[in-house]
């Protein structure tokens, strides 16, 4: 019994209840937009009413191709307008999107594509080699190769597997989309190193992505017909859930597949692009950007910023260029951002540059479509909101993920207490805003990217002259964090930094490998746990 005394006959039907998913908004911009550019990509123009079309016929190839409700398919893609149409084509068939790390190595694409049961990959040619050995290193079935050509980026298929295009020739754009009958059904499944060596499976659900795209519209202020520039990566968080929220407005996906100063300048000024999300190292990059590669533009483009927390300096830096930034954090298993640095004008705008900067760096406060942010202390009970006291920052709401895929004691950890443990430390002004003081769990994050430390001591202690190893992050310029490893060697072994730079590289991604190798004999505790925090130290000393 509800709050009426009687509620006969008041039950969920057809007509008042449908499962919430972000692959209503597309459906509905290609009724309410037909002509307006949906994506948008060199000269490349595709209209709502194409693109619609596409995402049909990939669903309906995909069908064809054996692809079942529930199975996953994966894809190796920078972002391209195909990366795009993957968004709503995958899960239109019923199927669930794995966006892979285009900068992984081929051992853990491997494990992805085992773990996650891959059934199909779309791939860049760019990509084929990765793909091809990572099959081979499979322990279970390989999935089925689709080439993705590029001809805009002059990337030509190899001609040795199908390509997309003929792939979505074979669909039928009248193809009838497998919506969810419950939101809780699976969208998407994205990996996250955490802090261990193999990554985790991140489970997203439809009603978490479809909140996400209507509190995003919220916090960023936005209006119809937005032109979205995608420099987060779309297998990020599937690119902080953007590409499934732009429709809503009937706006427009830029696609940026080499993302440098030039590229996001000339399409502002060509595309009139009014926002985008980035780390702190794209700001930097704008920021130092020669004047050959900078454009002039005639309005504010709202920007985005989450990773490493940025600088106050480079903040202060980049908005007298053009651009309104908000810093934003969150997680894979968050969707992307579910905190803003909410800006209070009557308070804030008078205030003199600098603290201005000071307040924009802060990770601030839960956004529109979640419950409950705030800091903990080890009881689980809110921590003094004093600017001081630390904490870890505690996350609930309908867009934190359903779990780890195949792992349930992750998941019932990651749960405890009723709220999804980030393991980030943060304090809280008085005013509720957080600040991340620190990184729990020794997780470097480098140009927007995670690093496992433990991941990288592993593979550094395969190499034989090394007795113990430590992986923290060092503040680096360029990309807010990079990893730096120190060494201890065994006794009467020798090595030098060039040489195990080299042996890590040929191992690991080339942006997890250390960029600094320090040798020296590694402080620990009386249990012999390392105390890295006196390495971090030692960083911030020299």
């Amino acid at each position: 019994m509800g709050w009426m005394a009687d509620e006969t006959g008041l039950g969920k039907c057809a007509a008042n209840h449908v499962a919430l998913s972000p692959l209503s908004h597309l459906k509905r911009a290609a009724h309410v937009f037909p002509d307006h550019d949906a994506v948008v990509y060199g000269s490349r123009r595709i209209s709502y009413r194409d693109y619609h079309e596409r995402v049909s016929r990939l669903a309906s190839g995909l069908q064809k191709l054996g692809v079942s409700s529930g199975d996953v398919v994966a894809t190796l893609l920078p972002n391209i307008p195909a990366q795009a149409e993957a968004h709503f084509g995958i899960p239109a068939c019923g199927a669930v999107l794995n966006t892979i790390n285009i900068r992984l190595d081929v051992d853990t694409v491997a494990y992805i594509f085992d773990h996650g049961g891959a059934k199909v990959v779309l791939v860049d040619p760019q990509f084929l080699p990765l793909a091809v050995s990572a099959c081979e290193n499979m322990e279970g079935p390989a999935p089925i190769l689709i080439e993705v050509a590029d001809d805009i980026a002059g990337v030509h298929g190899s001609g040795a597997y199908t390509e997309y295009e003929d792939l979505l020739a074979s669909g039928d754009p009248a193809f009838n989309w497998i919506m969810p009958e419950d939101e809780w059904e699976s969208l998407a499944l994205n990996y996250t190193s955490g802090t261990t060596g193999r990554p985790k499976g991140v489970v997203y659900h439809h009603r978490g992505a479809y909140l996400m795209t209507m509190g995003t519209v919220i916090s960023w202020k936005m209006v119809l017909h937005p032109r979205y520039l995608t420099i987060v990566p779309l297998f990020h968080c599937n690119g902080w859930n953007h590409t499934w929220m732009i429709p809503l407005l009937g706006g427009t996906v830029v696609c940026c597949r080499d993302v440098n100063a030039k590229s996001i300048y000339d399409a502002i000024a060509d595309e009139g692009v009014t926002h985008f999300g980035g780390a702190p190292i794209v700001l930097n990059m704008l920021v130092n950007a020669a004047a050959s590669e900078r454009r002039d533009f005639d309005h504010i483009v709202e920007v985005f910023t989450a990773g490493a927390p940025p600088p106050a300096a480079t903040l202060g830096a980049i908005e007298p260029l053009g651009f309104n930034v908000t810093q934003v954090y969150g997680l894979t298993e968050t969707y992307g951002h579910v905190t803003e640095c909410l800006w209070h004008h009557d308070s804030w705008d008078d205030l003199p540059a600098d603290q201005r900067a000071d307040i924009k760096a802060r990770t601030g406060i839960l956004m529109p479509m979640m419950e409950d942010i705030t800091s903990v202390d080890e009881q689980l009970q809110q921590i003094p909101m004093d600017g001081q006291t630390q904490g870890e920052i505690v996350v609930r709401g309908n867009s934190v993920m359903k779990g780890y895929l195949k792992n349930p004691k992750a998941t019932e950890e990651a749960f405890e207490g009723g709220f999804f443990r980030t393991g980030d430390i943060a304090f809280q002004h008085p005013d509720g805003y957080l600040k991340i003081a620190d990184r729990a769990k020794d997780i470097i994050i480098s140009g927007g990217e995670n690093i496992s430390s433990v991941e990288v001591e592993g593979a550094m202690m395969h190499h034989p002259a090394v007795l113990l190893c430590a992986i923290v992050a060092k503040p680096d310029e360029k990309w807010g964090e990079v990893p730096c490893a120190f060494v201890e060697l065994k006794d009467g072994a020798t090595a030098t930094e060039a040489e195990l730079i080299s042996f890590m590289k040929e191992r690991l991604a080339g942006f997890k490998c250390p960029k600094s190798i320090i040798f020296q004999e590694l402080p620990k505790t009386s249990t012999g746990k390392i105390q890295k925090f006196e390495l971090r130290q030692s960083i911030r000393t020299h």
